[in-house]
This record gives structure tokens, C-alpha cells and sequence, in this order.
């Protein structure tokens, strides 16, 4: 293995293209990640693709037009591949590039990698079709699917030396985690009803008139929908007050890659509570140069300095 010049190690050709095979899905297929993961520095960059395109194959697979039974044999032979990455058995020239990246990542960062094990649990939930009775339910899929891959960044991200309440980082990064899949939820409830999925609580959806689902562009006849969406939104909003304050936690660049995801997320969480029936016509998204802002915003350090002094003026 070669050095550069600062002394760190260096990754071979057969890595480095392995790397940009992940960067590669990570820019076609991240979208929303996307803006976040190109703040990052050259390193955590790579590493931040190859969780993302392993990821990726795993959603895939429980996305995908195979019957169930075959997408559990490939979740477990992912599962089983994921074993030989933790046990360091996957060579440089290995024909799989996600393999080989994420393996040389997982050498370099201390990345959880256990996480993968939660998401791959969490696809399996999708494809049993499991249903949520409360929100404590639907949390425990959230943090297999979302939360899960809060903590393996922060295996990537890391914390500054004397960050105050460090110990908690991994706590806020799996809530902000559920306030990105809370959002994502309820974005997407046309589109997963379509595929036979829900995932917001029952006792929620009964709370609110809803419990016929979303499969129209129209609220169920007698529904509150708006006031069904403004809960889960309060909902979701305090899991972002809390989870954001790993910000302040972290390096620069690695708090600037939060922000804009969190940002991006937090302005369309706000565009479905401003018309909540948007999400039942089509699905809401934030145009690009709103994205590159909110990337902009969170580079520059604001979004951290903001939940500083917040969270110190809680303490005083």
C-alpha cells in the first residue's frame, strides 16, 4: 500500500476504483444524500459512498420485483457477504466493487457495521409486510433503516476532541435518523400504499379517521388528513431539535454534511405541513438550488452555531 504525502495511508488502483464505482451510484442515486456527502473531505467522501451504495443494494433488493421468498434468500446472502467485509476476507481485486470499498473503509474508520445487519433486518420487516400498531412500533423499524445508518456515518464522521455530551453522539445520530425516515414516511404515503405498504401507526391513522389508507389522491371520505399530517410532523420536527444537537459535535466539513441533509429535510418537512394533501397528488421535493443553499448554509457553520446556542442557553 502507498502513502501520501502527509504520511497517511494511500488505497490501490483496484480501491480506488471501487470507490469511484460507489461514488458513481452515490451521485446517480442519492439524491437528497448527495448534497450533503459532497462537503465531505477526499476520505470520509469515499467511505460515506461505499455505506451508501451497500445500502442502496440492500434497499434494492427489498424494492425489487422479486417474490418474497427470493428477496430473503438475497437479503441473507448480502447479510453473509457483510460477515466476510467484518472479518476482512474480501481481497482488493475482488470482482465486487461495494465489497472492496466498503471493506477498505470499514479498515480506516471505525465504522459500526453492525448497522448494515439492523437495515438488512429492517428490509426484512418491508418485505414480511409487517404493519405498525404506535409510534414505538414504527420506531424500532426507523432506527434498523434510518437510525442504523446515522450511527455508521458517525463511525465515519467522528467527534472533536472535548465535545461536550460526545458520549450522546451516537444517541442523536439514530434520532436524527428517525426524523428523516418520519419525513420520508410522509412523503411517500401515495406511493407506498400503491405498494401495498403502510407504515404510519394504526392508532394514529384511527385517531385521525384514516385507517382506510391513501390509495387516491383524496383524503379518506371523513378524514382529518391534515390534522393527522400536523402530528407526525410535530413529531417529526422534535426528533430533529433533538438529533441536530450532534452537530456541534462534529469537525467542520462532517457538521456541514448533517446540516444539508438535515436541512433539506427539516424545508420538506415544512412544504408538506404548509399542504398537507400535496403528498396524496404527487410527491413533494425541494427544487435544486434550494438543495445547494441549504448545502451552503450548512457549510458554512450556521446550522451548528445555531443548536450551540441553543442547547447552552438550555443549560443556563
Amino acid at each position: 500500500m502507498s502513502r501520501t504525502v502527509n504520511g497517511s495511508p494511500d488505497a490501490s488502483a483496484p480501491v480506488l476504483a471501487a470507490y469511484s464505482y460507489c461514488e458513481a451510484v452515490t451521485g446517480q442515486q442519492a439524491g437528497n444524500f448527495s448534497y450533503g456527502i459532497r462537503l465531505l473531505p477526499t476520505a470520509k467522501r469515499r467511505a460515506m459512498s461505499a455505506l451508501y451504495a451497500f445500502s442502496r443494494r440492500v434497499d434494492d433488493i427489498g424494492d425489487g420485483p422479486l417474490d418474497a421468498d427470493a428477496k430473503h434468500r438475497r437479503l441473507e446472502e448480502t447479510r453473509e457477504l457483510l460477515s466476510r467485509i467484518r472479518e476482512g476476507r474480501i481481497a482488493e481485486d475482488d470482482t465486487d466493487p461495494v465489497a472492496v470499498a466498503l471493506s477498505h473503509a470499514a479498515r480506516r474508520f471505525p465504522i459500526p457495521l453492525g448497522g448494515l445487519d439492523e437495515l438488512i433486518d429492517g428490509v426484512q420487516m418491508d418485505v414480511r409486510g409487517r404493519t405498525y400498531e404506535t409510534w414505538d412500533d414504527l420506531a424500532v423499524y426507523c432506527r434498523c433503516v434510518a437510525g442504523a445508518i446515522g450511527r455508521l456515518s458517525l463511525g465515519v464522521f467522528g467527534t472533536v476532541p472535548g465535545a461536550r455530551d460526545a458520549a450522546r453522539a451516537a444517541e442523536y445520530a439514530d434520532t436524527l435518523g428517525l426524523a428523516l425516515q418520519l419525513t420520508n414516511i410522509l412523503r411517500d404515503v401515495r406511493e407506498d400504499a400503491a405498494n401495498g405498504r403502510t407504515y404510519l401507526p394504526s392508532d394514529d391513522l384511527a385517531k385521525f379517521g384514516c385507517s382506510e389508507g391513501f390509495h387516491t389522491a383524496r383524503p379518506p371520505a371523513g378524514a382529518d388528513f391534515t390534522g393527522l399530517v400536523h402530528f407526525e410532523v410535530r413529531r417529526a420536527r422534535a426528533l430533529f431539535a433533538e438529533g441536530t444537537r450532534l452537530l456541534p459535535m462534529l469537525d467542520r466539513r462532517s457538521g456541514a454534511c448533517v446540516a444539508a441533509m438535515a436541512g433539506i429535510y427539516r424545508r420538506l418537512l415544512d412544504r408538506i405541513a404548509e399542504d398537507p394533501e400535496a403528498v396524496l397528488r404527487g410527491r413533494v421535493s425541494l427544487p435544486g438550488r434550494e438543495k445547494v443553499y441549504v448545502a451552503v448554509r450548512g457549510l458554512s457553520g450556521l446550522d451548528a452555531r445555531s443548536v450551540h446556542r441553543r442547547t447552552a442557553g438550555g443549560r443556563a
